[in-house]
């Protein structure tokens, strides 16, 4: 199992558009994946439990992913908070 501590850095937060992309990126990966935030644990590859979180700008969530090609997902997903979803130039 891996867990990362992930800030919500992109000015929306997590509203539909990254939220889309999230669980596009974990789409391929065949591990299980969770975020946690503000006390609530939702699977990351549901579109609608990632909205439940209401994550705002500077949100901290935490990933946690398990399973055989876990390493590779949770880059993808690091990677993608890093970029803030590919939101701002």
């Amino acid at each position: 199992m891996i867990e990362r501590e992930l800030l919500v850095g992109n000015k929306l937060g997590l509203h539909a558009r990254a939220t889309a992309k999230l669980v596009q990126a974990l789409a391929p990966y065949r591990c299980n994946a969770t975020l946690t935030a503000k006390g609530r644990e939702v699977n990351a590859k549901s579109i609608m439990g990632v909205m439940l979180l209401a994550a705002g700008h500077g949100t901290l969530v935490v990933l946690r992913v398990e399973g055989e090609d876990e390493a590779a997902a949770a880059d993808a997903v690091c990677a993608l908070f890093e970029r803030r979803f590919d939101e701002e130039s």
